[in-house]
């Protein structure tokens, strides 16, 4: 039987949809195991973690060799855990015996830099890494709205919206679902908190783009991508993520809601319906086939698409471990198939004969 690895940074994390997955996973031959990268033992390679009892419905204690086939659902932050179990993931993936279902995108600023240079170039909010809080001010200057993004960021966490006016700096973000703004009165006091946040993790600096509705509710398209039992990429749907009037999030995390993406499609003229249509099928069609050319290979795409008011597409976000809650919530009908895509795409991976591509410097545990 097929040892179907499930890695998170906490064994609580994603419950629900990694045991939806666990629950099917015995009609196909898999059983499934979830650890944490952190338990693997440096020397024998054995791991402590949990398998799912399908005849009791319920999780058991297990050690067992690292399993050949892994879903990566680690989500890292600034914490000491999460510096711990990356290195370990790097070095998993660097193993020519483990499959990883999806090997993840780098951060967003060499994301960027890799989009770039390709058909795409034209989606993409110009970009900088902020090395000092010189930038922001030279390009506030320029631009005068600015966004500022955490390059490690997730789920909208740590995003700043910048506006110079005529006697002051506007600043603004959003906390535990709430909008906080701050006015700083002069160029100097901006500069000592510029420097104060940018020495905590790094940032990019982007203009900011007009990308709320008529409510000034900041809005975006959530599309998801996922490879299929035959490992062709498909559309499983999209969803219209919307946020607080006057805030700068439309994820779900900062309070961001849902609504059908067909039922807004409707609200729109057949010429808007034809150019977006056309638009998303284009970015889509070759977005999955420039990451996977550029990088390891992909099981699945969260893929953010903001909406000027001007009609122009941008690509906001691209996130190699997306959530469901967007489709799930909008079309309930497909819970089945989200269920059923990894265990199915993961067959086909062990059963392929595919070489992969190990872009990855070999880490031990000890780094």
């Amino acid at each position: 039987m097929i040892t179907f690895g499930i890695m998170s940074l906490n064994m609580e994390s994603e419950h629900g949809y990694i045991t939806e997955i666990a629950k099917r996973a015995d009609a196909y031959g898999m059983e499934c195991f979830r650890f944490l990268p952190s338990n693997i033992n440096p020397i024998t390679h054995m791991v402590k973690g949990k398998k799912y009892h399908p005849g009791k419905g319920i999780w058991e204690e297990d050690e067992r060799p690292l399993p050949a086939l892994l879903y990566d659902r680690c989500f890292y932050g600034e914490d000491e855990h999460s510096k711990q179990c990356m290195p370990i993931v790097s070095w998993l993936k660097s193993r020519d015996d483990i499959t990883f279902l999806g090997y993840g995108l780098p951060n967003k600023l060499e994301l960027y830099e890799s989009l770039k240079t390709s058909i795409l170039s034209p989606y993409l909010p110009v970009s900088q890494l902020v090395t000092n809080e010189g930038i922001v001010l030279s390009e506030l200057e320029k631009h005068k709205k600015l966004i500022l993004k955490p390059i490690n960021g997730s789920q909208g966490y740590g995003i700043y919206y910048l506006k110079k006016q005529q006697k002051n700096y506007h600043v603004k973000t959003e906390k535990q679902k709430q909008i906080i703004s701050r006015i700083f009165p002069n160029e100097k006091k901006l500069l000592q908190w510029l420097k104060l946040l940018i020495k905590q993790r790094k940032y990019l600096v982007q203009p900011y783009l007009e990308l709320s509705n008529n409510e000034l509710q900041p809005f975006d398209i959530r599309i998801l991508l996922q490879k299929n039992e035959t490992g062709k990429w498909t559309d499983r749907g999209k969803g219209i993520r919307t946020g607080t009037t006057g805030g700068l999030l439309s994820n779900l995390s900062a309070g961001g809601t849902v609504s059908d993406f067909d039922s807004w499609v409707l609200t729109l003229t057949a010429q808007t319906k034809d150019f977006l249509f056309n638009e998303l099928n284009y970015i889509i069609t070759n977005l999955t086939d420039v990451l996977e050319k550029m990088f390891m290979p992909l099981f699945e795409i969260g893929l953010d698409i903001g909406l000027a008011k001007n009609g122009s597409l941008w690509i906001l976000d691209v996130n190699s471990k997306p959530g469901r809650k967007v489709v799930l919530s909008t079309k309930p009908e497909l819970a089945e198939t989200l269920y059923l895509a990894p265990l199915l795409y993961g067959k086909l991976r062990t059963e392929s004969d595919v070489n992969e591509r190990k872009v990855f410097y070999a880490k031990t545990l000890s780094h």
